[in-house]
């Protein structure tokens, strides 16, 4: 089997207590490409379990010590089976409807084993077994989720971000994202996920600074039955969960620093084990984490383990603030403007020149996550057709360029307004007061000619003609 093969293999255990039968259906089901291994009764099956977490079992029903339904009930009551079929030479109807209703099996096949209806039921199960995992990533991550838009932008700031993914999506590196808050830092690390080899396999992202430091480790690392108050059934990890795809640890400078050192250790090692747990299980896991810290000053600080910032800080890849590529909102707000239709069940297709004149200008602190934010109330208020300056929440409403008191030449800025609105405001208040009079509002205002040129090319082309 190729390397490539192996990595999207589903693991199946074969569980039966005549050693030519499990070695026969373990070669077979090798052959057909899953990763399979072997246990010669329940008992051996739940050791196995703990270090091979297998998506599919293929047990017998007649088995010393523990037998196929004991194992069933015992892994039941442990928290979960893995997708079951249960084979036996002694089988009935009513065998059958009990293992399969009241245990859990995935379905129930009579010795002899026919390798056509057996190769048939492992394909389906794996789909079942698929459907399962990807329904539980689905559920853990709605709380971290929050989509940004599509990945884009023109600016040489974000050509350069797209030039270091290329670079490194196709290695198995550890990825450090630095950035701002809102900047699209999970958007890098699906980016990097979907341009690998892994692509096939499942993402993964957990919050290291939205859940308590006591449950941090159960999070990453998962948990037996029993292991502390609360767990009530064994739990797989994120990491377990991640096998043969991405692992994102967002705000990787928040993770305590007792949690650093055993996340280094998996790191190294590939080896984790659940808490409350004996075994170790290997994981084929790529691991990006992304900070908006100065992970740097953390270090100074002793937040941050040296050893693992140095096995974090493998290839670094910083998405830039909003403010510094403006020229990519254009490009943003069409991407956003997608996504918010299907959302909402909309059809706004276009934003008023205007609009995009107070993107421009305006500061955008909570970057692409607070521009995402003002358009989806925007297209929720406009519902269909052209976004207007009216649709826009109060804090990026039109900055006053004209007296608002009664006193000439006297402009009142409401709490709220930036420093560059109210910059914009005082140099087109400055020119009404000199009749457009470009070289005294120049010097009123203390700035070079050119400068002041500069700043109504910002503001566009109308305001430059005033």
């Amino acid at each position: 089997m190729t390397d490539e093969k192996a990595a999207g293999a589903v693991r199946v255990l074969i569980v039966d207590d005549e050693e030519n039968q499990r070695l026969g259906l373990a070669a077979m089901v090798s052959a057909w490409g899953y990763e399979a291994q072997t246990a010669a009764d329940g008992e051996e099956a739940i050791e196995k379990l703990a270090s091979f977490p297998a998506q599919i079992m293929v047990t017998d029903l007649m088995m010393p010590r523990l037998d196929g339904a004991g194992l069933l009930r015992r892994l039941n009551a442990q928290g979960g089976a893995p997708t079951t079929i249960v084979v036996t030479a002694f089988g009935s109807l009513e065998t059958a409807v009990s293992l399969i209703h009241e245990l859990g099996a995935f379905w129930f096949m009579e010795k002899p084993i026919q390798a056509r209806a057996l190769r048939t039921l492992l394909e389906r199960a794996a789909s079942q077994a698929k459907l399962t995992e990807e329904t539980e990533r689905l559920q853990r991550q709605l709380s971290y989720q929050g989509a940004l838009g599509d990945l884009d932008g023109r600016s040489p700031a974000m050509q350069q971000v797209f030039s270091l993914l290329r670079q490194v999506a196709p290695s198995r590196a550890v990825v450090l994202v630095t950035g701002e808050s809102g900047t699209g830092k999970e958007l890098v690390a699906r980016s990097v996920h979907k341009l690998s080899p892994r692509r096939d396999g499942p993402f993964v992202a957990v919050n290291c600074a939205a859940m308590p430091e006591t449950l941090m480790e159960s999070e990453l690392f998962g948990h037996e039955k029993g292991a502390f108050t609360g767990a009530v059934e064994r739990r797989a990890g994120c990491f377990e969960l991640a096998h043969h795809g991405t692992l994102l640890l967002d705000e990787i400078g928040d993770m305590p620093v007792a949690t650093q050192a055993k996340l280094l250790r998996v790191l190294e090692d590939s080896h984790v084990r659940r808490l409350g747990g004996k075994a170790e299980i290997v994981v084929d896991v790529r691991v990006v984490a992304s900070t908006n810290k100065h992970l740097e000053e953390a270090l100074q600080k002793g937040q941050l383990r040296e050893d693992l910032y140095y096995r974090l800080n493998v290839f670094r890849v910083h998405m830039p603030p909003l403010r510094e590529r403006k020229e990519d909102i254009p490009a943003l707000c069409e991407a956003l403007l997608r996504d918010l239709n299907r959302k909402h069940g909309c059809r706004v297709t276009d934003i008023d020149p205007q609009v995009l004149e107070t993107f421009r200008s305006h500061n955008w602190p909570g970057n692409v996550r607070e521009l995402r934010n003002a358009l989806e109330r925007a297209v929720i208020i406009a519902g269909e057709g052209t976004i207007q300056i009216s649709h826009l929440p109060q804090q990026l409403g039109p900055p006053p360029s004209a007296p608002a008191s009664d006193e000439p030449g006297v402009a009142k800025l409401r709490v709220g307004t930036t420093v560059d609105e109210a910059e914009k405001a005082l140099i087109l208040l400055t020119l009404e007061h000199t009749k457009n009079n470009k070289t005294r509002a120049a010097e009123i205002l203390s700035i070079s000619l050119k400068t002041l040129h500069n700043k109504l090319k910002e503001y566009g082309a109308a305001d430059a003609e005033i």
